[in-house]
């Protein structure tokens, strides 16, 4: 580790870069590991004194530096769970001093192995994925799909990997534990055959101008179709669920009108969970 003589002597910019990537450091071994050496925590300790002393710092980042020095000083292992916060707080306020935001890849998945074991699945829930282009949307849209007891993801030839690395940071675990399978071809073009078996229906569609949640009759048995970002589902998919289950919407509120589609998908996802489970 760098002295913290040598840190306090370095530029503005590169001071807090090289703090921010220390601090970032410690929060992960935290996560994974569950404890911070008592050497490197006495360091730390010392690094948040040492921020503490910067000019024109505004209280509540004091309060922040200070907490986390307590933590860090403290007799035996620090309240795990307060420390993390303050050290991803104390990451993020370093990060801004040097003009920069944490992306949403930066985040670490702090959950170990899910057990699928403790799933608890709706036998015939089941959702495709119809050309959804981001790999954060699709993991976030596994995670979703998960929580709320989907049995299986479909995925058309068009969506974004799963296991793309952003996909799998945003699913935070349930790629690993929920079945999907990818189709070859797309089920809903004009002229296509029959399904793959078990994409058989009936299927009902995330969309604007269908029933609001609160109405819409949620089957125990169907395959939700959810479209893509910038066009949502497509002409012939939405014809293949107006011919069988329908549409349903989320009623709006705001002058934007739409929500995010992984957003969209985990509210409704969670209203069909919800009228299984009554």
């Amino acid at each position: 580790m760098i002295s913290l003589a040598k840190l306090s002597s370095l530029p503005g910019t590169l001071k807090y870069r090289k703090a921010a990537s220390l601090i970032k450091n410690a929060e992960l071994r935290l996560a994974r590991a569950g404890a911070i050496p008592p050497n490197e925590a006495l360091y730390l300790g010392q690094l948040c004194e040492l921020l503490a002393r910067e000019e024109g710092l505004p209280g509540a980042v004091l309060k922040i530096l200070r907490e986390a020095q307590g933590s860090l000083a403290a007799e035996g292992a620090p309240a795990r769970e307060d420390l993390l916060r303050s050290l991803g707080l104390i990451y993020n306020l370093l990060l801004a001093r040097t003009g920069k935001v944490q992306a949403d890849w930066d985040f670490y998945d702090r959950a170990e192995k899910l057990d699928p074991q403790k799933r608890r699945v709706f036998s015939g829930m089941e959702v495709y994925l119809e050309d959804i282009r981001s790999p954060f949307n699709v993991g976030a849209m596994f995670r979703a799909a998960e929580s709320f007891g989907a049995e299986k993801i479909w995925l058309s030839p068009l969506s974004a990997d799963p296991l793309h690395r952003r996909a799998l940071r945003s699913a935070m675990g349930c790629v690993e534990i929920l079945p999907w399978e990818r189709l070859d071809r797309d089920p809903f073009a004009p002229g296509a055959a029959a399904g793959p078996p078990g994409f058989e229906g009936p299927f009902f569609t995330l969309e604007t101008g269908g029933s609001p949640l609160d109405s819409f009759p949620f089957p125990p048995r169907a395959i939700l179709i959810a479209g893509t970002e910038e066009l949502g589902v497509s002409p012939q998919a939405l014809a293949a669920a107006d011919a069988s289950l329908g549409r349903v919407s989320i009623p709006m509120y705001g002058s934007k009108g739409s929500l995010n589609v992984s957003v969209a998908f985990g509210i409704t996802m969670q209203a069909w969970a919800q009228a299984l489970d009554r």
